[in-house]
């Protein structure tokens, strides 16, 4: 990445040293280590920001990015912006002593040089199940020296989402579920295998109706009527709405199931796509949504 004179000065000044000092980067795979100092820490991800308010750690944060809108106390916090189009400039300029930040976070150059910055940075993986979701607390816990807490959290969380995922377990007829991230000009952009609307879907007890296709995708018509989804879900809160009346006039959702029954779930993209504390209970109400009565507490 090509830094101006101009643009350098400014990130020096907020206390990203280049290559002058050995960097402390730890990654998802690493043996994760204490936070050299957790006086300030920016947390970027809005589930990371919840771990550290449910581990009771909030006081170590400075700043939070504009994703971290749970607990509603975290939104009191400096914005450093949204964590897919982060700057250094913004980052730094709160004097972090260190960065908590969820895998995906980005762009890229932004990220290299935090990562190359006097700032210790700790990236915090991304996957979209259980085990996962037990594996940030547990991370995050550590990076603030908070190991004991972390592990009862996890213990709680883990007990929750086991008895959320058991509620469908008796179900026979699996409902075909149709993320739609958005709809402009009559295109559908859904969500395919390996993303985090896929993993909810499961988790509730459902099937994506478009798991073939990785990742988030623009679906042609033909595809939309062949994967002939039961229930179409979206997210409240996130951009634009959609209305109901403009989605069920899409030609290619008319032709579904879910467009003949007029079956769309609305819910909070934090809450539902997060996969932190609060997942078990987004589960339990995704699949009270998709069965109502035929699941079992």
């Amino acid at each position: 990445m090509y830094l101006s004179p101009k643009k350098f000065a400014r990130v020096a000044a907020f206390g990203a040293v280049l290559a002058c000092a050995l960097p402390t980067v730890v990654a998802a795979n690493e043996n994760i280590t204490v936070f050299p100092d957790t006086k300030r820490i920016v947390a970027v991800g809005g589930a990371v920001t919840e771990i550290v308010y449910a581990l009771g750690e909030e006081g170590k944060l400075v700043a939070r990015d504009s994703t971290s809108v749970y607990p509603p106390e975290a939104l009191k916090l400096p914005d450093v912006g949204y964590m897919r189009a982060l700057s250094p400039e913004g980052v730094l300029s709160v004097n972090p002593t260190g960065i908590l930040a969820l895998k995906g976070s980005g762009p890229k150059d932004a990220i290299d040089v935090l990562k190359k910055s006097s700032v210790a940075y700790v990236e915090v993986p991304e996957t979209y199940d259980r085990a996962g979701i037990l594996e940030k607390i547990r991370l995050v816990g550590k990076a603030l020296g908070a190991d004991a807490k972390a592990e009862k959290l996890a213990a709680e969380t883990d007990v929750k989402l086991k008895a959320a995922e058991k509620q469908t377990a008796s179900v026979k007829d699996r409902k075909r579920v149709l993320f739609i991230l958005s709809l402009q000009n009559g295109k559908i952009l859904a969500a395919g295998s390996n993303t985090a609307a896929d993993g909810i879907i499961k988790l509730a007890g459902g099937v994506n109706a478009v798991e073939s296709v990785a990742g988030y995708k623009q679906l042609a018509d033909e595809a939309v009527v062949t994967a002939a989804p039961d229930a179409i879900l979206m997210m409240s809160h996130a951009g634009p709405s959609v209305p109901d009346e403009v989605l069920f006039a899409n030609p290619a959702i008319a032709e579904t199931p879910a467009g003949k029954a007029k079956k769309v779930i609305r819910m909070d993209g934090a809450y539902l796509l997060g996969f932190g504390p609060r997942t078990a209970d987004a589960i339990h109400d995704l699949a009270v949504a998709f069965y109502g009565s035929q699941i079992t507490d």
